[in-house]
């Protein structure tokens, strides 16, 4: 009977594609706020112990990318298992230990804590931005795939060079191009969602989850440099 109805209705396919999207969507949303938890342990641990502190210079890059790379991996090779979702959660956590060294610098100023909720309202803001732009632009945004990545990798290479040289107006240049690339990340990475371009959840999480921290981190460090304020 439901293969006669699929012949006899073309738009039982597409139904079920649409259902399909919004379900890994749904799923997405619930896996990405559960990963916000560990983040916060994560950070609150880095802050209060002050484990990270050590982690300076090339030896904090190297635990940074490593650590990272290493939990990607694993992510994308248990993505289809039930192993899935304890790794994302562990690299999470992963992730808030590493944010807690900017985190405490930000803290150490008079307004610190104001500092940290704006960063965090702003990256929410962007982030809902994004995601009622992915429901309502209709055309394909599957090419800006390779200049994101470029981009992307700009940040990067960027970053990893400004880890020696310490250098602030260094800092605000790659914290204003990472939010601008970050923040169109959201949107093509949702938008592939809404297309059906990436069907499994964990990936999806994943996904956003970096475009977050980054813009996050980001704007921390901005309003770091220009509002941070010394007793």
């Amino acid at each position: 009977m439901t293969e006669r109805y699929q012949t006899i209705n073309p738009t039982y396919g597409f139904g079920a594609a649409v259902a399909e999207r919004n379900k890994v969507l749904r799923n997405t949303y619930w896996l990405l706020a559960l990963s916000l938890v560990p983040t916060v342990l994560g950070a609150w641990l880095g802050v209060a112990t002050g484990i990270t502190q050590a982690l300076t210079g090339g030896i904090g890059l190297i635990v940074f990318l490593g650590g990272a790379f290493g939990f990607i991996y694993a992510i994308e090779k248990t993505k289809n298992s039930a192993a899935g979702v304890p790794v994302l959660l562990g690299f999470t956590f992963f992730m808030g230990l590493m944010l807690s060294r900017m985190i405490a610098m930000v803290l150490g100023f008079k307004n610190g804590p104001e500092l940290v909720m704006t960063a965090f309202g702003g990256t929410a803001g962007v982030f809902f931005a994004m995601a009622s732009l992915s429901s309502v632009i209709k055309r394909d945004l599957s090419g800006m795939g390779k200049w994101l990545f470029v981009g992307a990798l700009a940040i990067m290479v960027g970053g990893i060079i400004n880890v020696f040289v310490g250098s602030t107006a260094g800092m605000m240049a790659i914290s204003v191009a990472a939010i601008g690339v970050f923040s169109a990340y959201m949107l093509y990475d949702l938008k592939r969602i809404v297309d059906g371009g990436e069907t499994n959840y964990i990936s999806a999480t994943l996904a956003l989850y970096l475009d977050i921290v980054n813009v996050f981190q980001s704007l921390l460090a901005l309003l770091g440099i220009f509002g941070g304020e010394r007793d």
